[in-house]
């Protein structure tokens, strides 16, 4: 079955007049193509393509990091030109950097939490009542009971008086 789609993969590239155009190829031995915009053999435009030919061809072997973050920049057309290999171990060498710092940085900060635990008391219990939205938090509860700070309150004793509106 394998020859058989060789064969038809070679009578459609000579109909459709796509012309490859080796770009580069990657470390991993990936090869990237340009087909520029052309008419096929019905007269409809076809658009520019990037595509790359993986060179581990089988789809079940393929992971993330397969492919540059160049490279795929190129295919995906959010950078136009096609990145050199200085670039490409540039990035590799930077990225590397990073990594390493990162993992300093991440051990420096694993030590300095553990001394400052041990320098630091614990935090102070608090039992505060309540939600932060409620205008008594943190306070005493109001009680159902009146109560006053003057000697003569009496409960219920006030009336207002008859001859006075209420809606004035």
């Amino acid at each position: 079955m394998g020859w058989w789609r060789g064969v038809l993969r070679s009578v459609w590239s000579s109909l459709s007049k796509e012309v490859r155009e080796h770009v580069g190829t990657d470390h991993l031995g990936n090869k990237y193509y340009y087909i520029p915009k052309y008419k096929n053999w019905r007269g409809q435009i076809i658009r520019e393509k990037r595509i790359v030919e993986a060179a581990n061809r089988k789809e079940l072997d393929y992971e993330a990091g397969d492919i540059p973050t160049e490279w795929e920049a190129w295919i995906r057309r959010t950078r136009k030109t096609p990145p050199t290999m200085e670039e490409i171990l540039k990035n590799e060498k930077y990225r590397e950097e990073i990594k390493i710092k990162s993992k300093d940085f991440y051990e420096k900060d694993k030590l300095s939490k553990e001394t400052s635990e041990e320098l630091l008391p614990a935090p102070a219990a608090t039992q505060i009542k309540g939600h932060a939205s409620a205008p008594y938090f943190g306070k005493e509860e109001p009680s159902a009971a009146p109560t006053s700070t003057g000697k003569t309150f009496q409960p219920g004793s006030w009336m207002p008086e008859a001859g006075k509106r209420q809606s004035q």
